[in-house]
């Protein structure tokens, strides 16, 4: 049997190859960063004033593998997250100062009950769940940060 080329296949491949390109791009205008968490390396939005940590990940229905968001606190204290308006189950991973993590939890979608911290922090992550097993990343291990994050500008005072 003879093969035909169609021209309707090739926009429907380009049209699909563009969906994939849109959905590897933040769901917002954040400044973004790379940081290899354990094994894999992820491009994080950096939410630094308190609207951006406010709104987070919330409304959003899906996020690339490979991405997050981390939040830049002034300083190291215990935190405490819940997932408000967020509808994809996350990862958060705390970490203190020096990118040590503390502590690595499993958020339920729309679950209003806090995860805290449990030791001070400066740091949170948000990865999708099951992200942090599948990157083999471990209370303990310490994460370089890139300078975008450690010079990230909160609110003024």
């Amino acid at each position: 049997m003879k093969s035909r080329f169609h021209p309707h296949y090739l926009l429907l491949l380009t049209i699909g190859l563009m969906s994939l390109a849109c959905d590897q791009q933040p769901a917002s205008n954040l400044p973004t960063t790379s940081v290899t968490i354990g094994k894999k390396t992820y491009t994080l939005e950096i939410a630094a004033r308190t609207a951006e940590q406010e709104h987070g990940l919330m409304q959003r229905d899906s996020m690339p593998s490979d991405h997050g968001m981390i939040f830049v606190f002034p300083d190291r204290q215990m935190r405490n997250f819940w997932m408000k308006n967020t509808r994809i189950p996350l990862d958060i991973l705390y970490l203190d100062s020096d990118g040590s993590i503390v502590s690595i939890h499993h958020m339920d979608p729309y679950k209003l009950d806090g995860v805290p911290s449990g030791l001070p922090a400066q740091y949170a992550i948000e990865l999708n769940a099951g992200q942090a097993a599948e990157a083999g990343v471990k209370v303990d291990d310490t994460l370089q940060l890139p300078d975008a994050v450690k010079h990230a500008k909160g609110d003024s005072p």
